[in-house]
């Protein structure tokens, strides 16, 4: 059944909150019911914690807004119980091609090996990830969505946050444990607490414009640099779901911003783009400037901020919302074991170390994406044009283009939590990498090895014999995983697996220790250290 999730309102009813005499506790509040606030209240509910989940408002997203969720992004909608409506509905692309002025330059595929689940991206607009989001969310008994619910006002003490929210009907008070503030770029819980972000703006101005029409432009990103039908500035096309397609042109700063909305001005330059007698009709339009910034840090007592309230990009290589998912699962099973008194308060240290690093990764990939795209003197246009010159013939050139290093998870090489190798191993699944998918066989079914390793700690073991994990605290799930089950050995090169190798994977899926052989001991000092009860 087809939903219109931009027309749904959701309506204020009165909490109980609101008529007690005392002022009531809850263990986690996550304010802001976008993509990044949705997934961190999924995720806890999932692990069986009770979530509170505040919105100021009582709709979904107006527009497309975010609209490339990546191969990351897709498989933590997996693991939340959403990812095939995500990848049923979008638009899957692998391909992106650059153009200079008229003529291709290269193409490049983002995924150019087979055996995995999921596709590079998804294009699918932000109001539709929302809607499944919520869907899943009002399906957990133990998620409460209170929609017109603005948080007013922060305070802290050593022990518990207090909240003050208004609604339609007046203000209340409720205490909290953590606060989880997933309240967008300009963020009413970090300026309630007197805090900012801070980075660089980039002085240009982007049109994006939602046409629906008939084409038969392929599945793919094509980003032009100079072209004739938009000369001196960039323009990029993605395809989205139920005919609609998402351009971008770059206007430049001194662009009026009100005048630049209006159909008869946005209606030319696609018509420039399209041909004069295209067919279209105009869904939705916005002008944006960017900065590329973040927050000192992310964790400040607690109450933890993820997402655009705690870092933001510039839009180019789709790392504002899939880099938000990413903050909201790793800190949503840190809390969870916190809770639950399974680790230290500590632990949540380790997200701001993890979160940053990948944030200061984003903004330096942004940041150079942006030089390029938008170049500031006649130098650096001059250089960029030589690149794009060169790189349609010579290989070399082709890594210097950059029309959007686009977004890829974050190896978190430095955190506290992984345990050093102590044996040898080749490839990239070193302690802080993401875990990488692979097809399995199970019986005559194919698998998946990530929807195998499921959610909690678990451990991957590589052999015809099995093991056994004495028990731990939290518990550790124990996947054996047989050469018949892995029949093409594409799961054995990707981990570097001999028989008897053995990986620690994070509820969040990514590595945290790594052996040759197993060792319970071994593993029960990785897990401590994976947990926050061991020194570093």
């Amino acid at each position: 059944m087809h939903v219109d999730y931009q027309s749904l309102r959701f309506e204020y009813r009165r909490s109980p909150d609101q008529s007690s005499a005392q002022v009531v506790h809850h263990p986690v509040v996550v304010v802001g019911a976008g993509p990044v606030g949705l997934t961190t209240a999924i995720d806890l509910a999932q692990s069986g914690q009770r979530v509170l989940l505040l919105d100021d408002d009582q709709t979904l997203s107006a527009g497309s807004r975010a609209i490339c969720f990546a191969k990351r992004s897709l498989e933590i909608f997996d693991r939340l119980g959403c990812g095939d409506r995500m990848v049923e509905k979008g638009v899957t692309w692998n391909l992106g091609r650059v153009f200079h002025r008229d003529q291709p330059v290269y193409s490049f595929d983002l995924l150019p090996e087979g055996g995995h689940r999921r596709p590079a991206f998804v294009n699918l607009q932000q109001y539709y990830v929302e809607g499944f989001l919520l869907d899943r969310a009002r399906s957990l008994p133990n998620i409460e969505i209170r929609w017109n619910n603005k948080v007013t006002a922060v305070s802290q003490t050593g022990e518990e946050v207090e909240l003050t929210v208004e609604t339609p009907e007046g203000e209340y008070r409720i205490l909290a444990d953590y606060v989880v503030a997933a309240d967008g770029a300009r963020s009413p819980i970090r300026k309630a607490l007197g805090l900012e972000s801070r980075g660089r703006s980039f002085r240009d101005r982007f049109l994006i414009a939602d046409v629906r029409m008939k084409a038969d432009f392929p599945a793919e990103r094509w980003f032009w640099f100079d072209p004739p039908f938009h000369p001196n500035q960039s323009v990029l096309l993605h395809r989205q779901p139920d005919g609609v397609w998402r351009i971008d042109f770059q206007l430049g700063w001194d662009a009026d911003p009100v005048a630049e909305r209006a159909p008869e001005r946005v209606i030319p330059r696609v018509k420039a783009l399209l041909g004069p007698d295209a067919e279209f009709e105009l869904e939705w339009v916005s002008i944006y400037t960017f900065s590329c910034l973040r927050m000192e840090r992310f964790r400040h007592g607690r109450v933890i901020f993820a997402g655009d309230a705690a870092h933001g990009v510039s839009p180019f290589g789709a790392r504002g919302a899939n880099s938000g998912i990413q903050d909201a699962e790793n800190i949503a099973w840190k809390l969870a074991l916190v809770l639950r008194g399974k680790a230290p308060d500590s632990l949540l240290d380790s997200y701001d170390a993890e979160r940053v690093a990948a944030a200061d990764e984003n903004i330096l990939n942004s940041t150079r994406s942006t030089d390029f795209i938008t170049p500031k003197n006649e130098a650096s246009r001059a250089f960029r044009d030589a690149v794009l010159d060169l790189a349609r013939d010579c290989a070399f050139a082709r890594h210097l283009v950059n029309s959007g290093r686009l977004s890829v998870p974050c190896t978190y090489r430095d955190s506290p939590l992984n345990s050093p190798d102590t044996d040898s191993f080749q490839g990239g699944m070193l302690p802080g990498a993401p875990a990488l998918d692979a097809p399995l066989l199970s019986g005559n079914s194919q698998e998946w090895l990530l929807g195998r390793l499921g959610g909690g700690f678990t451990l991957l073991h590589f052999g015809d014999a099995a093991l056994a994990m004495p028990e731990t605290v939290p518990p550790i799930r124990v996947v054996n995983l047989t050469p018949a089950e892995d029949p093409e050995g594409i799961a054995a090169r990707r981990y570097d697996a001999q028989p008897g190798t053995t990986y620690l994977i994070r509820p969040d899926q990514h590595v945290c220790a790594r052996w040759r052989r197993f060792d319970p001991d071994a593993v029960r000092a990785a897990l401590n250290r994976a947990t926050g009860r061991a020194p570093c």
